[in-house]
């Protein structure tokens, strides 16, 4: 082997040992638990592998008791989770709004079968016509998000910094969205809305002549006792000794906040504790609004829903239940009728936690169900953390091979150098080996040095116009600019 290559060899090797220990990795469910001892290890034997999660909160609901246990960390190397750790609980807070619907219409202040301009005349448009009802069934017709091609870029930007989607929607901008926007085909079908789950919230907190989080409190949330569910519109009413959520690459995420899509469960914070009183009033049939986990509406042949809680058989077993997820949490929050069993789990970081609720519930797994589906934004994170780690130095390693001129190799190891940093903010380690990232490390360094060896031989420029070439030069700095903030966001 000749000597310059034994030493690219030896250099990149060296590069990659040294950045072992700070190779990304995902989180991992740490060891210690507080509350029900029994109801921990048996959390902790309903899962695969602690990979992927990092602190769970969990309550089971039996005849006569409620149990509850916490697992793991709030935050990584902060305190333990306890089961009144606030978590957010993103769409749960949807069965929420089913139920102030229900209550409202029991005590007849409102009817189901109201169009939203009976109590949000600021509608307007065919808009204007859906029924609360609809609305709440997620039957209205109306998109997922209210979303313009420049909320999109926001939302493809608050995914690589994990921040909050949602902190410019105010629930003024929510009613004008509504108003420009119109019911699709589907209208009658069951199409999941948050955007038509949000204007029933607040059609039905302005005919109250209230917020929405002072009327779910007054309606629903003082009388069932949960004094520790809250709804954080602002970032300065986040609950005290929250968890820290996690991308699925462990990276920490942003809460999310925006007192417009509020009711679709945008900064809704609960405990296990505080939501086992919900299942435990919905079983008995004394929460308020209890009748919205009526079924009333079919999906499918084995989901149906009432108003926001979904019905769902699994076998010959019949489960009533709604999930939830923000940018670093999961929640599943269900009840069994025929056993008189619930189920409530908290997870601070994205992975799934629904197959982990009906384990515990003890409904027996699904021979068609092939368990927890990676969702897309996972695998794009995946090829995000295989790509950007190997690119970059592979690159590299080819371009100062060429040996083309200072500015060509200068430029391409800033882009190694980049993504790596890219690759291990982004990427989704918990679906691709944390020992990838320190390969690419080692390719970047065996680039580098090659660049250095025939750093001095080589002209500034050469081949293209200096002009074209430093103009290029600049485009590139427009796109590795943000790059280098969301690294650092």
């Amino acid at each position: 082997m000749r000597k310059p290559t034994a030493l690219t060899l030896a250099v990149g090797l060296t590069a990659a040992v040294a950045a072992i220990p700070l190779a990304p990795g995902a989180p991992t469910l740490g060891g210690r638990h507080t509350g029900d001892a029994a109801l921990a290890a048996a959390t902790r034997a309903a899962l695969d592998d602690g990979r992927g999660y990092r602190g769970l909160a969990v309550a089971l609901i039996e005849p006569h008791r409620v149990r509850t246990a916490g697992l793991g960390d709030r935050a990584p190397g902060g305190p333990p989770v306890e089961p009144g750790t606030p978590f957010e609980i993103g769409s749960i807070g949807k069965a929420l709004t089913g139920m102030l619907l229900a209550q409202r219409a029991a005590d007849g202040e409102v009817r189901p079968d109201d169009p939203l301009a009976a109590a949000l005349p600021q509608v307007t448009g065919a808009t204007r016509e859906v029924t609360l009802a609809e609305l709440a069934s997620h039957r209205s017709g109306l998109p997922r998000l209210a979303t313009s091609p420049a909320d999109l870029l926001t939302t493809v930007w608050t995914n690589f910094t994990a921040g909050n989607p949602y902190a410019r929607w105010d629930t003024e901008r929510l009613i004008d969205a509504a108003s420009e926007k119109q019911p699709g085909d589907g209208r009658g079908e069951v199409h999941y809305s948050n955007f038509g789950v949000s204007l029933l919230g607040q059609a039905l907190a302005a005919q109250a002549g209230a917020g929405y989080p002072e009327l779910l409190d007054r309606e629903l949330l003082r009388p069932l006792g949960m004094t520790h569910t809250v709804v954080a519109t602002e970032a300065d009413r986040l609950p005290g000794g929250r968890a820290t959520g996690a991308k699925l690459g462990g990276r920490t995420a942003d809460p999310w906040s925006g007192s417009g899509y509020a009711p679709a469960g945008i900064g809704v914070w609960s405990t296990a504790e505080d939501l086992s009183r919900l299942l435990v009033g919905l079983l008995a049939g004394t929460a308020p609004g209890a009748d919205a986990a009526t079924a009333r509406f079919t999906e499918n042949a084995r989901d149906r829903i009432g108003y926001g809680w979904f019905t769902s058989r699994h076998g010959d077993r019949e489960v009533i239940w709604h999930n939830g997820g923000t940018g670093g949490f999961r929640s599943y929050a269900a009840i069994e009728r025929a056993t008189g069993r619930g189920v409530v789990v908290l997870g601070n970081t994205e992975h799934d936690v629904d197959q982990l609720g009906l384990r515990l519930l003890g409904v027996p797994a699904d021979p068609d169900d092939d368990g927890p589906q990676v969702p897309l934004a996972g695998w794009i994170g995946a090829a995000l953390a295989l790509g950007f780690s190997l690119l970059g130095g592979a690159s590299l390693l080819r371009t100062a091979r060429r040996m083309p001129d200072r500015l060509s190799l200068a430029s391409t190891a800033g882009w190694a150098l980049l993504y790596l940093g890219l690759g291990h903010r982004l990427g989704n380690w918990s679906l691709v080996p944390g020992w990838l990232w320190p390969l690419g490390v080692g390719l970047s360094a065996a680039g580098l040095l090659v660049a250095v060896r025939h750093w001095r031989a080589l002209p500034t420029i050469a081949g293209a116009p200096a002009r074209r070439r430093l103009a290029s030069l600049a485009g590139s700095l427009l796109v590795a600019v943000p790059l280098l903030v969301a690294i650092a966001a």
